[in-house]
């Protein structure tokens, strides 16, 4: 009994060790705490998938009505912020070559007069391809806006019944809906994998990774002692960041707060595997961070987080099983936004649970390889 009392006094001294470490060094200060709390103000707002602000050409051949309405419908379009007019087709492409318009829409002489006719008006859209997404985000605006001058065309009697779209969870369709859940779990996780990353290198950095290998601390007590001011650091930042996303940005939080804050628990214990693994193997605090963004950085690319994982290759998608942000994301939207029930979140969260054991078990093996 007294010599697990001596070993836990050693453990609450290594603890406090590591938190003084990472909150007196200037350089894990800014690491750590500085880009999470910068990177979630910017982000939910420069990270949308949304196009606006941006230039239309128009090379109009027809002086008729609907060639007018049509160019009046983009003229007051909110997504557009100049519409350029030109006389020629040459001065359409040179303005898609320059870069200086992402689309282009050439009407012809006889646009009226067709749909005048009864017959339906052909315009030719040209599209910059070097701007893949934007360019198909903004034929889909465009095709809206005709659409929409195409109802008009059309008599009551004759028009098709409407097509009414209900958005379920996210009725308006707020980006930052959408994207502030998903940046709590990737700020979370370069949080944490950073603070773990920078554990035993800055020993080995500092010359007191020696004395750390004479002293009478285990092994044990040296991974946990590492591992948990990330875990509280982490989890305190998670909080954090959906406490901003519920108060500063006014998400709706429809979810179990308790299984989200066991879901980030978990997901903070996986990554702390990952960093320490890379702390073992890095010789200094430089590399450290590097192997943290060489891992973090693929992480959230394959997560699901920009792209759906199911788009990928079938390789790609077992890889993505893999890795803990693709599960936290799962939940912590699903949280947010549409009360996601237990069942559907412990689906979720057994596999944190397995990617947390045996992340912590092979760095287990790594810091145990080191200290001998």
């Amino acid at each position: 009994m007294l010599s697990f009392a001596f070993s836990f006094g050693r453990l609450r001294a290594q603890f406090i060790k590591e938190v003084l470490s990472v909150l007196r060094d200037p350089r894990s200060r800014m690491v750590v705490f500085v880009p999470p709390i910068l990177q979630l103000l910017v982000f939910a707002f420069a990270a949308t998938l949304e196009v606006r602000n941006v230039d239309i050409a128009i090379y109009n051949q027809d002086a008729g009505r609907w060639s007018h309405e049509l160019v009046q419908r983009l003229d007051s379009a909110e997504f557009i912020t100049h519409v350029r007019r030109v006389d020629s087709q040459r001065k359409l492409h040179d303005l898609i070559d320059r870069g200086e318009v992402i689309a282009a829409l050439s009407i012809p002489v006889d646009f009226s007069r067709t749909i005048a006719a009864g017959d339906s008006g052909r315009a030719q859209v040209l599209v910059d391809g070097r701007r893949s997404n934007s360019g198909q985000i903004t034929v889909a605006y465009l095709s809206t806006i005709a659409a929409d001058v195409g109802a008009e065309v059309v008599p009551d009697a004759q028009a098709p019944t409407p097509v009414v779209v209900r958005h379920w969870f996210n009725p308006n369709l707020v980006y930052r809906w959408f994207i502030v859940p998903g940046l709590t779990g990737i700020l979370a996780l370069f949080s944490a994998l950073l603070i773990t990353s920078l554990s035993i290198a800055r020993e080995r950095e500092l010359g007191t990774f020696d004395q750390l290998l004479v002293s009478p601390t285990s092994t044990p007590e040296i991974i946990i002692s590492k591992s948990l001011p990330a875990l509280a650091i982490g989890t305190m930042l998670g909080l954090f960041m959906i406490g901003a996303g519920v108060f500063l940005f006014g998400i709706p939080f429809a979810g179990s707060f308790a299984l989200l804050l066991a879901s980030l628990v978990l997901f903070i214990l996986s990554v702390v595997g990952i960093g320490l693994m890379i702390s073992a193997v890095s010789m200094t605090q430089q590399q450290a961070i590097l192997g943290a963004f060489a891992i973090g950085v693929p992480a959230v690319l394959m997560s699901g987080f920009a792209t759906p994982v199911e788009n990928m290759p079938v390789v790609l998608q077992w890889l993505a099983q893999a890795i803990p942000l693709t599960h936290f994301l799962v939940i912590v939207e699903g949280s947010f936004l549409k009360a996601m029930p237990p069942s559907d979140i412990l689906a979720s969260l057994w596999p944190l649970a397995v990617i947390a054991l045996a992340t912590l078990t092979m760095a287990t093996f790594f810091v145990r390889g080191r200290l001998q």
